[in-house]
This record gives C-alpha cells, structure tokens and sequence, in this order.
C-alpha cells in the first residue's frame, strides 16, 4: 500500500488544475507528453480549430478587399520616421527594425517539410516568439500595434508584418517587387513542429551563447567526417533563424560559416545567387545590437514576468533601449548610411581588410584594418561614430569562391543586384503561400515565378457534366482495374502539403520529372501513359489532371456499388497540365516522400531516420493534408481495401475482397481473432495470426496496426467497424477522398 503521507510536503497547496505553488513560485506537473513520452499525438490533426479563431466566421479575403492599400501603406511610413520613448528608432527610422521583424517572419520557412514561414503570424507564439534570433522583434510588433487596432479583422497580423517589411524598404528608398496578401493568421502556439532537439532549457539559459554554441543541430562536429543539417531542419542551432553570425560554434571560421550558410539558406529554397542577395542587400540597411553583457538580458517573451505583458528580455542597463539595446550580443553597423539603399555594404566588404574584434557584449566580429576606413554614425547620440562592423558570415561571402563571384557582379551591376535582392525579398516573404491564385490585392507581381508552380490558363470551358458522364463509361471500359485508377489518383493528389501550399493533383505533375521517376510512382506510369491515349483521342478537350482524377472517382463508386452502397463521388473538373519547363525538379524532389502510410511506402534508406517512428510520420502526412482523425482513419482504411499499396501486395490490407469498399479493414483491426507478432526486432512488419489455430492471415506494418492499437484511431475504427458502420465508412472516405482531390483546387476554393 501507497503511504501518501511521505508525499504530504508536495500535494500541500496543490493546484486542482494541473500546477503547484512550491515557495511562492507556480510550477507545472508533469505533462501527459512527459509521462507518455512515446504516444501518437493525434490531436495535431485539430490544432487551429474554429473554437480557437475568434475570426472563423468571416471571409478574410472580403475583408481585405474593403481595405484603401495606399492609405495603409501611407500610415506604415508615417509611422516609420518617428519615434516613441519607450522604444527609440534607430537612425530616427524603424525601417531597419522592421526589416528584421518581417525577415524573421519569413525566415523560418524550410523547403523539406514546407513548414515555417510568415504564412500565419507564428512569431507570436511559442517558440518562435522566444527564440534568441527574435530578441525585440515582440517590440516592433507592440510598436505596429496602432495601426493593427485601426484595421482589425481586415488586416491580419501575417499581412501586416510583410507589408511592414516591404514599406520599410521602400522608405528607404528600394523599390520592391511587389506585394500580396491572403496571409491568415493562426490563434494558437504551434507545439507539433519538430524544431530540432531542444538542448538547452530556455528557462535557464545564462546566454545567447549558450543558444548558439550549444544548441547545434549539425550530425557531427564542424570539420568531422558527416557534418550536415538534421532533416528536416533548415535553421543551424537551437533558437536561430539561419546560422550563428560568429561562425558555427562561435569558431570565427569564415570559411565554414560560408559552409553553413550555403546548407540553411538550401534549406531554405534558396540558391547561392538569391543567398547572397539576401544577405548582401539586407544588411546594408541598420544595425546590429551587443552594448550590454547577455546574462543581464531577462527571459524571452513566454516566460518573462507577467507585469511585462508579453515582451521579453528586459534590459536593465541604463534606459534599456537606444544606445543600451542588446539583441544578439554583435555591434556596429555595416554601413555609412544604415538607413538609405546604396552598394556600400559590398564596397565595404571588399574595399577594405578585416580583422577579429569583440563586441562590448564579448560576442566576436570584424573591424577594418584601416583606421582612415570610413565610420558609421551613432544610431541616438548625434555627433558620435564608430568604426564599420562585419559578421563572421558576412566575411564568408568574401571568402568562399562561388560567393565572391556574385558579389562582384552585384559590385560591378548595383542594378542587377538591386533587381536580384527585390526578386529574393518577394521570393523569401511569399514563398509559403503557395499558388499566385492565393495573393490579394493590387500589387501582387505580373511576373510568374518558378517557384509558385505556375499552371497555364485553362484553354476552353471544363468539360461539362455530359461530358463527365461520357468520360467515366470510357474509363469504366478502358481495362484499367479500380485499384490502379484509385492509385494513380491518390497518388497525383496526396503530393500536397498545406503548410506551404505546393503539390496537388492540378497540374498532373505526376506526369512529368521529378514524380513520374519516383519509386512509390513506379505503379502509375503504365496508368498515367493509358490514360495519355484517352486524353489524344478526346483531342486535349480533357487535361489529363483532370482525367487522372476522374479515374479515381470512378474507381470509388465501382468499388462502393461492389459493398452495396450507391454513391456519386463529387468531381470538380477545370484543373490543367503542368509543363515541364514550370516545374522546378531540385525542389519538387522535397515532395517525395520518405514514408507514406497511406500507400505503405517506406523508402529503403529510411534507417538514418529511424529514431522518428514511422506512424509518426503518417501522423504528419495526414496533418499535411490538413485531415482530422476521422477522415484519416477513414482514408485508410478505404486505400487499403481498394489495393492502393505502392507495390500492389497485401500488406495491411485485411480482406479477401480487393476493390470492394467494404469496412473489413476496421473489421481486423478491431477483432480478438487475430494474433499479432513481431516479424523483426525493431518491430516495423507485423504478422497476425489466427488466435485458435496459429494459422498466419495477414501481414501488417506499423502503420496499419496504429489504428487497432492507439486508443484514439481505434475508437474511431470502432465505428466503422459496427454493425452500423458500412454506410457510414463509405459516406466518409468519399468525403476525405474528395477532401484530398481539392485540396490544391484554389481556383475554386476559399483558403
């Protein structure tokens, strides 16, 4: 028996909700996460809902419509040259600040994952809000807050942020390449994007240079044998948005901060050339902040005191801003005029010889070797100047031979580099929004970018419903079976990520390289190249998207007519065929996938991830295609009895009734007839057994048992494996299906 009593000192003053108040201080218990450290958190599928967003109700799009952009864009320059007590502009212009701010906004976004990026305002929220690499952006946001007031509900905090950044620049006098909105913000802290590890506790952390030399993400030490960036992470250490600016570790190595660099901005779907003209350009504007030693600086924004009201690192030196700012530990400015667009950043780098120095805040930068070398003048204090400053990975661009090439044609061409930096800055602020369909208001560019995934405009009217009847008897009678129409389908739709809005069944990029080469296609192109003929016989009046997709539709009423339930699977036709030459290859090959549960593929190198469980990945893919648990349990379970794994075997797939849209599935998941055991010792194939006689019937992965074993997914199975569960299973996995088919349809849809 429990004595209770020797645990009197602890449940004394206990909080019924879940805290204690231990001498005078709230602390939290151990969460759920703690204790089950290894459990599926399937709630990621419901993060964001309408109950979060006081907003759900209206039509954001409408909203911003109604807004007059050049009178708000005139209250964001008026605002830009002045200057408030609390919170001083630099140079008498926040544009700098507000550079930052909407950089590191942006910044976040990665190509592996399409995760991150200004999309949603999450620089509020835990974690970003309280990353070192944010130190003060909560100011430049508490400064816009006027004109976010005056706006409302029409103007989102994503939109705002960006359009800042933009002003800013243009104050300065740079002109951008235009701007679009649609960005809608989220209501709640993101706690499922994996960040990399955590090692260092943010409550605790003396320093910024705990954060940066510590907190790596690198799978070796810098110069050891497999030194590379954790997947799928862009950013180089714990709480940054790119690289540590002193160099990895701190080292001051220039050469290999060129090294770094070169991974995270790759990471970060950008190329050399875009890299530098993002560095290069935006660091000829403001100045870097280190006048006060890090261990004075408070805690970040999440856990700062609550008197603060929700910003962080206080500075308790002198007035605690201005002259005394301190962000990461690094000072000086770059330039002689830190808040006007010239070419002296680049003519400063190279003009002049650079040695090691230390900030008054002990972080390591550069100094020009030249004492006659100009100075930059004091941020608040007229009259006063200093001497230039230069980050390690500034250097780096001098230093690393491909990156000095481009600097010197931008030194050579401040048009061409003025030009480049405006295409990089649209490129890094609207690189997360997905199509160009997606932008509102009257200064989106003309220009398509390769990066948006441009489509061509539909030639003619969509094929109507006559037509759509027509076409699904030649489909019925064309010889392809349901399975490979279902997957052929499935598979052009379930590229789609909504974190960043690329993949998709519009397009039929399945069609084209990168996908039509990948392994988990190889069961398409036979289908794809069938489907082709049909598409030559009705002399292009169809699209082979469209075509691809329509298969799949009627793949499923075929397959629900065979379990005796008649439906019409909704078909929304108007989507159009890709070219080649607008697919960008390098980057659509992020879209492959590693695992998909879906298909029961696993790629064959997948051990080098094998600390991250593969139904957590399935976990992720179904968040990706923005599904709740009920429609991915139902999804699921309808692919595997429709024989839509990659490879066409049986896996997971649990009836003796291939192309029937039956609940069999749930059906085995659920049951006590089976047995289930271990075909290896990491525990990733399965083989259940009849419980009486030991006789093996089928064999599972990790991603099929998920659903009979995680008690969330199995009470959903339940369901649909009741005796009232075939029509509503049906009635469902149509719904997700369809779901899945539109998800990339923003010619059509709101979102």
């Amino acid at each position: 028996m429990t004595d209770y009593a020797e645990y009197s000192d602890v449940l004394e003053g206990a909080c019924p909700f879940g805290g204690n108040k231990i001498g005078g201080a709230y602390t939290a218990s151990p969460t759920l996460a703690e204790w089950y450290p290894d459990r599926l958190r399937v709630e990621q599928l419901h993060r964001n809902g309408p109950a979060a967003n006081p907003l759900s109700d209206d039509d954001y799009s409408a909203a911003f419509a109604t807004i007059d952009l050049a009178e708000l864009k005139a209250d964001i320059r008026h605002f830009m040259t002045t200057s408030v007590p609390w919170w001083p502009s630099d140079y008498g212009n926040y544009g700098p600040q507000m550079i930052r701010m909407a950089w590191h906004s942006a910044g976040t976004y990665r190509i592996a994952d399409g995760r991150g990026g200004a999309g949603q305002a999450m620089q509020r929220f835990a974690p970003i809000s309280s990353w070192w690499d944010n130190g003060n952006v909560d100011k430049s946001r508490r400064l816009l807050w006027p004109i976010k007031k005056k706006y409302g509900a029409a103007l989102s905090w994503a939109d705002l942020i960006i359009l800042t950044g933009n002003v800013a620049l243009e104050v300065m006098g740079f002109p951008t390449t235009g701007f679009g909105g649609g960005r809608r913000d989220a209501w709640e802290a993101d706690d499922s994007t994996y960040w990399g590890p955590e090692y260092i506790d943010m409550t605790k952390a003396a320093s910024y240079d705990d954060m940066v030399i510590r907190g790596d993400r690198w799978t070796a030490r810098p110069g050891e044998e497999g030194y590379e960036l954790e997947q799928p992470l862009a950013a180089s250490h714990q709480s940054l948005i790119y690289v540590n600016p002193e160099g990895p570790e701190g080292n001051g190595d220039p050469a290999a901060s060129a090294r770094d660099i070169r991974i995270t901005f790759g990471r970060m779907a950008m190329n050399d050339e875009e890299t530098v003209a993002l560095i290069a350009g935006g660091h000829a504007f403001g100045k870097s902040h280190g006048q006060v030693s890090p261990d004075r600086i408070g805690a970040p924004p999440e856990i700062a005191p609550m008197e603060q009201m929700g910003l962080g690192w206080h500075n308790p030196e002198g007035t605690g801003n201005a002259e005394y700012t301190m962000t990461n530990g690094i000072e000086g400015s770059w330039t002689q005029d830190p808040t006007a667009w010239d070419n002296s950043y680049l003519e400063n780098l190279f003009g002049y010889e650079w040695e090691q120095t230390q900030s008054p805040a002990g972080a390591l930068q550069w100094t020009p070797v030249d004492p006659a070398a100009p100075k930059t003048p004091d941020a608040h204090r007229p009259g006063v100047e200093h001497p230039l400053m230069m980050m390690t990975s500034d250097i780096a661009l001098k230093v690393d031979p491909v990156y000095r090439e481009i600097c010197e044609r931008f030194l050579a061409d401040f048009d061409y580099f003025t030009q480049e930096f405006s295409k990089a800055w649209y490129k890094l602020t609207h690189r997360d929004m997905g199509p160009k369909s997606r932008y509102l208001g009257p200064e989106v560019a003309a220009e398509d970018f390769i990066w948006q995934d441009p489509l061509p405009a539909h030639d003619g009217a969509p094929v109507d419903e006559a037509e759509v009847g027509r076409l699904k008897d030649v489909l019925r009678d064309c010889g392809l079976s349901v399975s490979d129409l279902a997957y052929t389908a499935f598979s052009s739709a379930v590229t789609y990520r909504d974190t960043d809005k690329r993949g998709g069944a519009n397009g039929a990029r399945i069609a084209l390289a990168p996908q039509k080469d990948w392994a988990v296609n190889a069961r398409t192109v036979p289908v794809v190249a069938k489907l082709r003929e049909i598409v030559a016989a009705e002399n292009g009046r169809v699209s082979l998207a469209d075509l691809i997709v329509l298969g799949g539709c009627v793949a499923v009423e075929q397959a629900a007519a065979a379990a005796g339930v008649e439906v019409t699977v909704p078909f929304t036709p108007g989507r159009v065929d890709a070219r080649q030459e607008d697919t960008d290859v390098t980057q659509f090959n992020w879209l492959a996938p590693v695992i998909d549960g879906f298909r029961n593929y696993q790629l064959e190198s997948y051990s080098h991830l094998a600390h991250i469980a593969p139904e957590e990945m399935f976990l992720d893919k179904a968040a990706q295609l923005n599904l709740s648990a009920p429609e991915w349990v139902a999804l699921t379970g309808g692919l595997r009895v429709l024989g839509c794994n990659h490879d066409g075997s049986g896996t997971g797939v649990f009836t003796n009734r291939v192309g029937v849209l039956s609940a069999d599935f749930f059906d085995v998941v659920t049951s006590t007839d089976y047995v289930a055991a271990k075909d290896d010792e990491a525990g990733t194939s399965f083989t259940l057994s009849d419980r009486e006689s030991g006789r093996p019937v089928f064999q599972a992965t990790r991603n099929d048992l998920v659903f009979g074993s995680n008690a969330q997914l199995r009470g959903i199975a339940e369901v649909y494996a009741s005796a009232d569960g075939q029509e509503r299973f049906v009635r469902d996995f149509v719904a997700a299906w369809d779901k899945v088919m539109m998800s990339d349809r923003y010619d059509v849809l709101v979102g």
